[in-house]
């Protein structure tokens, strides 16, 4: 038997191929090989076509099945992790309406920030864990607002993992987890956010059928199975969002466990047993994809906006992307820690949740023409993101979530010593990295629908740690540079 994951990122499109019985990833694929394009008609926007993300996955199905040298009849098992928060809508033929209104999108901050002071911070903060803010609610009360004629036609909305699976199999569902992602789950009355969509104005008949995250949730159709080349009848067994997906892929399922990720954003993403919340809304709680009413597991989120997508721009825009990211590695690492004082600031891609939806862009500090060189831009940039990471697992510490190992994928910015190690010095903490990808965890999570597993902790029973970060000995030299970078970053908040 042989399981699929797929990973619907905004940069791309991965395929895993793995063997159940054996639990060995049999090949890995991506499509396309360049960065999805993201559509921005205004500064702060940010949309996708979700039939360009179907292309791509009929693409990367065909790419990951003949680089396994498998035959596609003996795939028992689909599972899909996506890109969290962005809004989908189709008509009464299933067809998207509208470009997805993507997680980076900020259109929508004012919408949520209003519904929070009119409905009232403790109602939203007990019931979403959460301000309304620029979640998939709120995008959705914008299309309300601005475009008529396009939520008039709307028969259901739709998170992407959501659009992905309803493709595959013609039936439009979702989960607890999702919902919970775009402030539509109501957490202390265990059902849908009415209130939320009472205020907004929008029917609850737009909300799918809800499954579990983890269990059957359809199979593919002989549509979906025709442009996939895969077999009608499949078992569609799971989705989640990428982050709690991430979770699920490095094992992290239990009160006290942390995962993080360094793709385009960056992220942390701790468990805990009962609501937490951040009165200022900097970091979210969600429903992690092993939450039940009965038994509460509830993922503690830290994103950065800014992360990957800095690094790379810086790299593009100092050598054309001609330049690996190991070369920019060894260049940085000849500069001493602190990058002699160059100090960047990465929130360039949207507004931040870390910083109350401000959206003060990026910044570089302290440059002098006679002193720095392209090497330290490099090393300021891994530094800049890394204490973006640290500035927000302050405030996760302030909650009680005290991060002492975090468990990584071997895909990102983790894959970074100066990154890693910088991360380890200041919080103190070991970073552990795990031979996982999404892709391959959402194709074991889907093994447990297909009768191949008992239940997760199964599927993921065997994991091999590639590389462990540990505090560095000049520990308080990364932790003099961070504070350096907090001054400045509160510098450039206070001037806004």
């Amino acid at each position: 038997m042989y399981l699929i994951g797929y990973d619907l990122g905004s940069s791309s499109v991965k395929a895993a191929l793995v063997d159940a019985k054996s639990g060995k990833t049999l090949a890995i694929e991506q499509y396309p090989e360049v960065e999805m394009e993201i559509i921005s008609h205004e500064a702060g926007w940010a949309e996708q076509e979700p039939n360009t993300w179907w292309d791509y996955v009929k693409k990367v199905t065909d790419k990951v099945v003949k680089s396994a040298g498998i035959d596609a009849s003996l795939v028992q098992g689909i599972g899909i992790s996506y890109q969290m928060h962005g809004l989908v809508l189709v008509d009464e033929n299933n067809e998207a309406l509208r470009p997805s209104i993507i997680w980076c999108d900020s259109r929508a901050v004012e919408i949520g920030n209003q519904a929070f002071d009119t409905i009232g911070h403790d109602q939203c903060l007990k019931s979403l864990l959460n301000s309304p803010g620029n979640f998939t609610a709120s995008k959705l009360k914008w299309v309300k607002d601005n475009e008529p004629e396009v939520y008039a036609k709307a028969k259901k909305m739709m998170l992407p993992g959501d659009f992905i699976a309803m493709k595959m199999s013609g039936e439009i569902k979702t989960t607890i987890s999702g919902l919970s992602e775009g402030m539509l789950w109501d957490f202390e009355n265990e059902k849908v956010a009415s209130f939320l969509l009472d205020h907004y104005g929008i029917s609850e008949d737009l909300i799918p059928e809800i499954v579990p995250s983890i269990g059957e949730q359809g199979t593919l159709s002989e549509e979906g199975a025709k442009e996939l080349g895969l077999t009608a009848g499949i078992s569609i067994g799971y989705r989640a969002g990428d982050q709690p997906n991430n979770a699920l892929s490095l094992n992290v399922f239990e009160p006290g466990e942390v995962a993080a990720t360094g793709g385009t954003s960056g992220v942390v993403y701790g468990v805990v047993d009962k609501p937490a919340i951040d009165p200022k809304t900097r970091v979210n709680g969600f429903a992690h994809v092993n939450h039940t009413s009965s038994d509460p597991r509830v993922g503690v989120l830290l994103c950065i906006n800014g992360a990957g997508i800095q690094y790379n721009y810086v790299r593009q825009l100092t050598t054309d992307g001609n330049v690996s990211y190991p070369e920019l590695e060894a260049k940085a690492s000849e500069i001493a820690i602190g990058s002699d004082g160059l100090k960047i600031i990465p929130f360039g891609n949207g507004a931040e949740r870390v910083l109350e939806n401000q959206n003060p862009g990026s910044h570089i500090s302290n440059l002098h023409f006679n002193l720095h060189t392209k090497s330290h831009f490099y090393r300021a940039a891994l530094e800049g993101i890394a204490f973006s990471f640290i500035y927000g697992m302050e405030i996760m510490q302030d909650m009680g979530l005290d991060v002492k190992v975090m468990k990584v994928g071997n895909d990102n910015l983790f894959q970074s010593e100066i990154f890693s190690t910088t991360i380890a010095s200041v919080m103190d903490c070991e970073i552990q990295m795990l031979d996982a990808t999404g892709a391959v965890g959402a194709a074991k999570a889907s093994g447990v629908a297909a009768g191949a597993y008992s239940d997760v902790r199964e599927a993921f029973q065997s994991m091999e740690t590639i590389k462990t970060y540990k505090a560095a000995a000049d520990a308080e030299a990364y932790k003099s540079s961070y504070q350096d970078w907090k001054k400045e970053l509160t510098y450039i908040l206070n001037k806004n």
